[in-house]
This record gives C-alpha cells, structure tokens and sequence, in this order.
C-alpha cells in the first residue's frame, strides 16, 4: 500500500488536486485537496506534478514475433512504459501473422513474459480465416482488424462476400485500415513515368493520396451502416474522410468511431524535405489544410481517439530508396509529451488530451477498469513534470535506436509510470521483473 500525494489530478473532465491510496495493485481511495495521515506508509510526494490516467494506445506494431531485428516487446514496453502509455494493442501483421486462435495464443504467452505494460491483440481478418474469427471469444480479444487496402505484411482483405460475414457477426468491434490499392497503383504508376524507381519520399502523399482513403474509408462506413456493426476507423489523414464522422461528446453513443494517429497531427507534406523516409508512413502524411482539419475534428469530437500506430523498423532500412523504404514510424515514447506541447502551445487542453488518450478507448473497446482514475480501478497511472528535457539517442528504448523526435526538447518530462500499482519507470530506470498484465473486456 502506498500514496501519491498533493497531485495534480485530471480526469472525467475535471481538474483538481488530489491523493490516491493505492492498494493490491487498484486504487482504494481517492482524497480531494486534504491529504490525509496515514502512518507507516509509503508516500509519493506528487507536490508540482500531474497525474493522469495511463495512456491507452489502442494501435501499435511491436513486431513480435517474426520481426525482432526491428524491435521486440519488451523493448517496446519499455519504450511505452517511459513515454506514460500502461495499455497497448498490438496489430495482427507480425510473422506468423495473427490470423488464428493459435498464433493469438502464442504472442499472448510472449507478452507476459517479456512486457512492462499492460497488453491485447487484434486478430487479422483475411480471406481464408473466417472460421478463426467467427469461434473467437468476445472478451479474448481487442478486436477485429481489417486492411482493405495493402500495408507492411500484406494482410490485405478483398473478398466482399467475407468481408459482409465479418460485419454481420457484430460480437466485437472491427477496426479498419482504409485505403484503397486500385487507386494507389494508378497514382504509383503515374509517379513512376515521371521519376522513375528515384521516387522523391515527398511523393508518398500523391501515391497514398486522400482519394484512395476516402474511397475505402467511404466503403467500410456504409458496411457498419449497413449491417450495424461497431466499427473504429484506423488513422484518419484527410480533411475529406471527417464528412462521414458525427460531432459527438459521448463516444459511448456512437457506432461508428474514429482515430487520428500521432504522425498525422504533427506533420505535414512539407517535413518530407526535412526527414525524408523517415515520416514515410500509411496512410501518407498529407497537407498542412488536412493536419488542421484533423486537429479541429479532434476538438470537436468528430475524431475520438488518439494512438500512435508507433511501427519501428530500422534507420538503414528506413533510408533505402521510396520503392524499398518500409512505411512506419518508431513513436510512443513520445505520444504524450507530444500532446503536452500542444497543450502548453494552447493548442488542447489536458482534459481533451485524457479523454482521447485515455478515457475514449476505454470505453469503445469496453475495457474493464481501466483508462479512468476511479476507486478499485487499477492504478495505471502516469506522473508529469513541467520540466525540459532534452531527447538523446541514448534516452530512445527502441530497440531501432533512431527516431524523428531525436534532439527534440521538450518542455515536460515522465516523472513516474505506474502498471497495476507498481512503478515500473522512475523517470530514468524501468522495475526489473515487473510484468504487465493481460486485458480483460467487458461485453
């Protein structure tokens, strides 16, 4: 048993100062303004810090198994862990990919022995695995992911007759990845007769242009209408995809869901003369006009989560030609001082910042007792300094080792993280046989 004293407290839209008495792992009690004397236990003086609800990062590759040169899940835990997120998702496009009850099984078993955080899957859907899908338990796992159009392990789904099986089941929600490759090849096409195989990285967002997602995303939104399945829409880029999002503050009451990932918030077409491949991602980063619209529906709550889709792959790799530079960007120990600056920029408050990082998937994906600091929830939490900090290679977990917020200097700092009531990073070092646990669902 210990305390987190005389924090700063945000959550469920309120800001306050406040303790937390943490207990077997869950929060017993929660103290507003008076800190209260508890004797023969251990404090956390939390006095100019503030406390969040850990972040959920419902949209991660953490490239185990099969693709451990780039990066593993215990390095990438790690990263998480230092960055505040205590709860990940892991996408299906590992190798094996996870397209079966076996394969869930197995990265099940290697993520509780390797990862600091909390941890669930999603189960890729593909033409063939129909059955896998339909046997799967409601609460097993995160969800159902679709590629309707290409990405990194080509898990691609075309076949519509199956893809209307999926979307009838409605047992679990299905989360999308829209793009469409019929448009993409055209547009790659075009860019080849111009520049040949020296395709300049800022032609990324004219190959993955906003027609091919819009014209997917467009598809997958009349399915969900169609057969009323729950369906969150992966990494929106385009200002034109958010005429198909409502404007609602109770993500609860919504069938149909959106996220905005980090890359797309915080760059636009123009950085690829600055980081080249290295912001090379799918769906391509795309205008400064749809990277402001993006961040306004954020506000407006048109868009309801924010994740990363952190995707490590090596720097010698991500420096190759376009036509063999893989697309993903190494990001979640930065997720949420990102967000921090925008908020010291005034650009979000820290109360929108909670309920998109923490609160919103919680609750779309029903979570249990998690994303919220409420009594007997567990206690993921995560402590702020308003401090600078400079980020060195030798401060990047990755095991990549390279990232496009390098040298960045932050005007905030990850003070402490918390798993299950356990620190598991003190600002500077990871707990040493301390172990995430495994999600559990409420449907």
């Amino acid at each position: 048993m210990f305390l987190i004293s005389n924090a700063k407290i945000i959550n469920e839209g309120k800001n306050f100062f406040g303790s937390l008495l943490i207990k077997n792992g869950k929060i017993e009690e929660i103290f507003v303004e008076k800190i209260p004397v508890i004797e023969n236990i251990e404090v956390f003086d939390a006095t100019g810090k503030i406390l969040l609800p850990g972040i959920i990062d419902s949209h991660v590759h953490f490239r185990e198994p099969g693709l451990t040169h780039k990066t593993n899940i215990f390095y990438e835990s790690r990263a998480a862990a230092a960055g505040g997120v205590t709860s990940f998702f892991d996408m299906p496009n590992t190798i094996p990919p996870t397209i079966s009850e076996k394969f869930l099984q197995e990265k099940f078993e290697i993520a509780a022995k390797k990862s600091i955080i909390n941890f669930s899957f999603f189960l890729g859907a593909t033409n063939e695995n129909f059955s896998e899908i339909e046997k799967i338990s409601r609460n097993e796992v995160a969800g159902i992911k679709l590629f309707l159009g290409s990405s990194t392990g080509n898990l691609k789904i075309d076949n519509e007759e199956i893809i209307d099986k999926i979307f009838k089941l409605k047992q679990i929600p299905i989360v999308v990845h829209c793009e469409d490759d019929k448009i993409i090849s055209e547009n790659l096409l075009k860019i080849k007769k111009l520049y040949g195989e020296n395709i300049p990285a800022f032609c990324h967002s004219q190959i993955r242009d906003s027609e091919s997602c819009y014209f997917s995303t467009k598809k997958a939104i009349e399915k969900s209408r169609k057969f009323g399945t729950q369906l969150h829409v992966l990494h929106l880029s385009t200002e034109k995809e958010l005429e198909f999002f409502e404007k609602c503050e109770n993500v609860a009451e919504k069938q149909i869901t959106a996220e905005v990932c980090l890359s797309h918030l915080i760059f636009f077409d123009q950085d690829y003369s600055i980081f080249g491949h290295k912001i090379k991602c799918n769906p391509s980063i795309k205008s400064v006009f749809d990277r402001d619209s993006l961040w306004e529906a954020l506000k407006n709550n048109q868009i309801d989560t924010i994740s990363t889709d952190n995707a490590p792959h090596l720097l010698d790799e991500k420096l190759k030609s376009y036509l063999e530079s893989p697309s993903g960007i190494p990001s979640i120990q930065f997720s949420l001082q990102l967000m921090l600056e925008k908020y010291l920029e005034n650009k979000i408050s820290l109360e929108k910042i909670v309920e998109k990082m923490c609160h919103n998937p919680a609750k779309i994906f029903r979570i249990e007792k998690r994303g919220f600091i409420r009594k007997n929830y567990f206690a993921d939490l995560v402590l702020i300094d308003l401090f600078s900090q400079k980020i060195s290679k030798n401060k990047i977990f990755s095991l990549c080792n390279w990232s496009p917020f390098e040298n960045i200097e932050f005007k905030s700092r990850i003070s402490q993280t918390f798993v299950n009531g356990i620190c598991v990073f003190d600002g500077e070092n990871f707990a040493e046989n301390c172990f995430g646990e495994k999600i559990s669902f409420l449907r």
